[in-house]
């Protein structure tokens, strides 16, 4: 692992084997880079769901967690926050976004590795993980490279490893159904069917993760943001 001194970010790039087209940028189109945690911060509440998901995941000292679908950091940046014995790793397959992690966690002193790879292939051992966090990332997956990536995080977390995901749910209602057409326009139909079906608690039971639970859910202007948890037996 390759560190640059007086960063507090060593960055591990793990092997991407399928193209640019197999991902989606974070904020739906690389040119809306930029624009990624501004908008998240004014438009989804995101300093309340993402603590709340922090605080849920009750990371211990010396637990390993990884930040899947890691984005601009924020989320991983947290859990260090929230638990400085903890070992932090973040994943994206995004080279552009895992710079602007890198520089944000360099400015909040926050220690945390940094893994490029796609998340149905991730470059760790088995049972290596205590906990795994994910922040808006699994509406960016097709149907298929859920199945796939639920499997590859039950392969690497540890028994009695918790998953605890915060994404695009089922509306709530008929503002929460409008909001989520502007998901489906900057995400696509294909990848955004299934939270907006509310499915992901049925997929990630059939990925063998038992004690899965719906909990809190946010209200906002792109829709209704659930948090999800579940445990590896």
């Amino acid at each position: 692992m390759a560190r640059r001194a007086p960063a507090h970010v060593g960055e591990k790039e793990g092997t991407v084997t399928e193209s640019r087209a197999e991902y989606i940028p974070a904020a739906g189109f690389r040119r809306l880079t930029p624009l990624y945690d501004p908008v998240v911060r004014w438009t989804t509440r995101e300093n309340a769901f993402k603590s709340r998901l922090v605080e849920e995941a009750a990371i211990q000292p010396g637990h390993r967690v990884l930040d899947l679908g890691c984005g601009t950091g924020t989320l991983a940046i947290l859990a260090k926050k929230s638990q400085p014995d903890a070992e932090i790793v973040g994943l994206d397959a995004d080279p552009e976004v895992l710079g602007i992690a890198r520089r944000k966690a360099r400015a909040a002193a926050a220690s945390a590795h940094l893994a490029r790879a796609m998340s149905f292939a991730l470059p760790f051992g088995d049972e290596s993980f205590d906990r795994i966090l994910s922040s808006l990332f699994f509406h960016h997956l097709t149907h298929e490279n859920k199945r796939r990536t639920l499997r590859e995080v039950f392969r690497v977390l540890r028994p009695g490893g918790e998953l605890h995901v915060a994404d695009w749910g089922r509306p709530r209602n008929v503002l929460a159904r409008a909001g989520s057409l502007l998901v489906q326009l900057l995400d696509g139909l294909e990848t955004t069917a299934d939270n907006l079906e509310g499915l992901l608690p049925r997929l990630f039971g059939a990925a063998g993760f038992q004690d899965v639970r719906m909990g809190r859910e946010y209200g906002t202007i792109f829709g209704t943001l659930a948090l999800l948890s579940a445990r590896r037996p």
